[in-house]
């Protein structure tokens, strides 16, 4: 609460009991008594002049030291900050090791899928077209249409035709639609659920 209206609260108070107490003349002493009393019992602030007044001594102290502890306090700040400074060099060095090392194992990863999948339609273009539309059945569409895709027109043909039609006219739907960049991906969906 204010101090003020702390103060208009006593005021009122004692206002009243003098009133109910005398009638209506009231005592100025005790009036007085009372204005002290409560301005003595409210709450004070603590400013920095109240605690100079207090301690001289101490408040002259610090105001000569003042300088020498900021500088102090520059120097640790400038020392936190180098160490900090280095430690995050040292993470980063540590996460450029990492990094070079994630792009060695993806640059083998992608060579050896390139491989595979050389080899895998290479394996295709050489099985007979009822063996390889069994087994092109049962991948998924998006496998088997980039299967398909890099095989011969003839090899491709010939397996599609050994297919269930409507497997068959899904594959060739998703073929055709690779080339288009924004029809892919609904391509594929549509034809994972036949």
């Amino acid at each position: 609460m204010n101090v003020t209206l702390r103060i208009a609260l006593c005021w009122l108070a004692l206002g009243g009991t003098a009133l109910a107490a005398g009638g209506d003349h009231a005592d100025p002493a005790k009036d007085a008594a009372m204005r002290a009393l409560a301005t003595r019992d409210a709450p004070k602030e603590i400013s920095a002049q109240d605690f100079v007044a207090k301690e001289p001594a101490k408040t002259g102290y610090c105001a000569n030291i003042a300088d020498a502890a900021a500088d102090a306090r520059f120097a640790w700040q400038k020392e936190q900050l180098a160490v900090m400074e280095r430690q995050v060099e040292e993470r980063i060095k540590l996460l450029e090791e990492k990094r070079a090392e994630y792009e060695a194992w993806l640059k083998r990863r992608n060579e050896f899928l390139a491989k595979a999948d050389e080899s895998v339609v290479a394996v295709y273009a050489k099985m007979r077209p009822d063996a390889a539309a069994l087994q092109l059945a049962n991948m998924p569409d998006e496998a088997a249409a980039a299967l398909l895709t890099k095989l011969n027109a003839r090899t491709a043909s010939a397996i599609l035709s050994e297919m269930e039609a409507a497997r068959a006219a899904g594959l060739a739907r998703a073929m055709s639609e690779s080339g288009r960049k924004d029809a892919t991906a609904p391509a594929v969906k549509k034809n994972q659920r036949s």
